[in-house]
């Protein structure tokens, strides 16, 4: 059966790998999580910075998951479904431009809104011809995108308003209309889809060291500050692809019965991701500032943004394992609250001492982890 005709006939053929369009459009998504970066860091790490930060990603966030849903039913292999793939990257785009100045200028806010509304027209009119029941989430969607283009529509704290709303729709929609058992999950390429997602983001906080070094002298402490900032981001690599968090996910997947895997995919996919991105954005956000001041302290809304940033990070790690049931909890529960404590290291002495003493936190964490493991399996390995 051709893959026009399954989708004719209410068959299709599961994705087997995450294709390269998939990536292409992954791009484009982290070019809004950039963009938030650039706004955390250049409004100094500010409440209302963050704010602005926390509800445009909530929102934005779930439809990037609404895009990887979709190409977990079916790969984008005909030329219709990739150009209506690449206008709904023309939309996260225009998203992305207009984050700067969304709250600011109604231009760019409405701008933005109808970006979104984009978005969410191209994945409905994708997603309805291979499963008719995402018709129980477009209204959802669809009030979002209305929302967020009345939010730049009115400005002010009103914005903040609309913004909210537009954020506690799609998070409480899934849990009032049950729709997830509705749709199937492919583990292997719903893992590898957010592995590399998560990745890219990665990839983009390791930029902002270049960024934030941009323009400042070639000196010493600069470069000890960029490679202790590396050092960090690799932390978080090792956190959770170091250890096999992503294998395990996918073997989580697999032992659940396929009715209950949607739900799991909503749980450690899209919720417990959510602070594990926002953790990256602010963590992104202090080391490009750090990297302006190398060797020196810093206020300490750049340091709490390091701290902060590493330990909310670790709160998603968290969640994520433990809705997948995949490891323990505890030692990077302990790490994640020491992790705060380091700002004022950052703010008393340097901020590099700082991002090394974060860096060592998430090593420690692991290592108990690894002790942890080896000393569960000794007493087999003498039975052996």
């Amino acid at each position: 059966m051709t893959a026009e005709a399954g989708a004719r006939d209410g068959a299709v053929d599961p994705p087997l790998r995450v294709s390269t369009l998939e990536l292409f459009f992954d791009l484009v998504f982290v070019f809004t999580i950039t963009q938030l970066t650039s706004v955390v860091a250049h409004d100094g790490v500010t409440g209302t910075g963050v704010l602005r930060a926390a509800l445009v990603f909530g929102v934005l966030w779930w439809m990037y998951g609404a895009y990887a849903w979709l190409t977990n039913t079916r790969t984008p292999s005909r030329t219709p479904e990739r150009v209506l793939l690449l206008l709904g990257m023309a939309g996260f785009l225009v998203i992305g431009m207009a984050i700067p100045d969304a709250f600011s200028r109604r231009v760019d806010g409405v701008a933005l809104g109808l970006g979104y509304l984009l978005v969410v027209a191209v994945h409905g009119g994708l997603y309805v011809r291979v499963n008719r029941n995402i018709l129980r989430v477009v209204p959802a969607n669809l009030g979002a995108a209305a929302l967020v283009t009345l939010a730049g529509g009115l400005g002010g704290t009103a914005a903040y308003f609309c913004w909210a709303a537009a954020l506690a729709l799609v998070v409480l929609w899934p849990r009032v209309v049950n729709p997830p058992g509705r749709f199937s999950i492919q583990p292997a390429h719903f893992v590898e889809r957010h592995g590399a997602v998560f990745i890219i983001a990665l990839g983009e906080s390791v930029a902002d060291i270049g960024l934030g070094a941009n323009g400042e002298p070639l000196t010493a402490s600069l470069i000890v500050s960029a490679v202790l900032g590396l050092g960090l981001a690799a932390m978080l690599w090792w956190t959770y692809f170091g250890v096999g968090d992503d294998e395990r996910a996918e073997e989580a997947f697999n032992r659940t019965d396929a009715a209950a895997r949607p739900q799991l995919a909503l749980d450690a996919y899209f919720y417990a991701y959510v602070p594990m991105l926002l953790g990256i954005v602010a963590l992104a956000a202090g080391i490009k500032l750090a990297m302006a001041h190398p060797g020196h302290t810093m206020p300490y809304p750049a340091c709490l943004a390091l701290a902060g940033g590493t330990a909310l990070f670790l709160t998603g790690d968290i969640m994520f394992r433990r809705s997948l049931g995949i490891g323990p909890l505890r030692f990077r529960a302990a790490a994640g609250l020491c992790c705060l404590a380091t700002w004022i290291v950052g703010v008393a002495v340097s901020t590099s001492l700082q991002i090394a003493l974060l860096a060592l936190l998430l090593a420690g964490a692991l290592a108990a982890e690894s002790r942890m493991r080896a000393a569960a399996a000794e007493p087999d390995s003498l039975d052996a």
